[in-house]
């Protein structure tokens, strides 16, 4: 099916939000589309995986949203690059807010594909929001305390970035300075992401202009204690899992899975992490498991 885009803007507290919604091109069906708000990993930009995803649901049938988060790409907001967990749930619930809006969208059908971290902050939009009422969540990281110490080096790692964290804050309400470091790096072991994390890296995937790899260091003491599988029993919309044992922390997306309260769906597969980004098997999977839900539970 091919696919249409328009730009779009609005509001999150008091912030303007900029992404594109992706649209079927047949006609609008009576009552609107069935509409999901599309999220990416950490630090990411609209035009990486999110892009993709949206383009891929609105071939299916759906409109999609995939927007820039408060500080960053071309979304206002300040200070920028900062991984803050509750103000990425409350972006992804100013979406819900959007799309409800949209004179194409169904506003009772409205669902949230999130990806990598994306679907811990679509699970925090959700147990805080009825409106959200189906969710497909694709290589989910899903961490608890247990598993942020296993993650980060222990008890002394989560210490030593924690307090990195507290420092950069203080430095940024004194001076108003923000203390970054590379996102990715396979050179600089300060970087939020050390190791080859090829995605990222590579300007034919994940590289793109957009994107200004870098992670302010102030965020770590909110990543670290955010966890989004405390929310999973507040949590009552059908839920699907896409994952692999090859992923990112698959135990944290059976914890996840196992406190869910409502209607639940775990679909195992192959692929590493960074494959669900952008490579094929993995997306063509994913995305037609997510459809499959969509279409079920919207």
């Amino acid at each position: 099916m091919t696919v249409r885009s328009e730009s779009v803007s609005f509001e999150s507290e008091g912030e303007t939000l900029r992404g594109e919604v992706y649209l079927p091109s047949g006609a609008r069906p009576e009552g609107g589309f069935p509409a999901v708000v599309v999220t990416g990993s950490w630090t990411t930009v609209r035009q990486q995986m999110p892009a993709l995803y949206a383009r891929r649901l609105a071939e299916r049938g759906h409109l999609a949203l995939a927007f820039d988060f408060r500080g960053y790409g071309d979304s206002s907001g300040t200070p920028r690059d900062v991984e803050s967990p509750d103000q990425k749930a409350a972006d992804i619930r100013n979406a819900v807010t959007f799309l409800a809006g949209h004179a194409q969208a169904d506003p009772g059908r409205i669902g949230a594909l999130g990806l990598c971290a994306g679907a811990g902050y679509t699970a925090a939009a959700a147990a805080r929001d009825e409106r959200l009422r189906s969710l497909a969540l694709v290589a989910p990281w899903l961490h608890d305390a247990e598993l942020v110490e296993a993650l980060y080096g222990g008890p002394e790692g989560v210490a030593v970035r924690r307090k990195a964290g507290e420092e950069a804050a203080r430095r940024w309400r004194e001076t108003g300075e923000v203390t970054y470091v590379p996102a990715v790096s396979t050179t600089d072991p300060e970087a939020a992401m050390y190791g080859p994390f090829d995605y990222y890296l590579d300007p034919r995937r994940g590289a793109v202009p957009q994107w200004c790899n870098r992670f302010a260091v102030m965020a770590w003491p909110g990543w670290l204690a955010f966890n989004p599988i405390a929310a999973a029993p507040e949590i009552h919309a059908p839920a699907l899992l896409v994952h692999s044992e090859a992923a990112a922390i698959p135990e944290g997306a059976r914890r996840f899975h196992e406190a869910l309260a409502g209607p639940k769906e775990f679909v195992w597969t192959t692929g590493g992490q960074l494959d669900f980004y952008d490579q094929e098997p993995a997306v063509t999977t994913a995305v037609d498991a997510a459809v499959d839900h969509f279409t079920a539970t919207l």
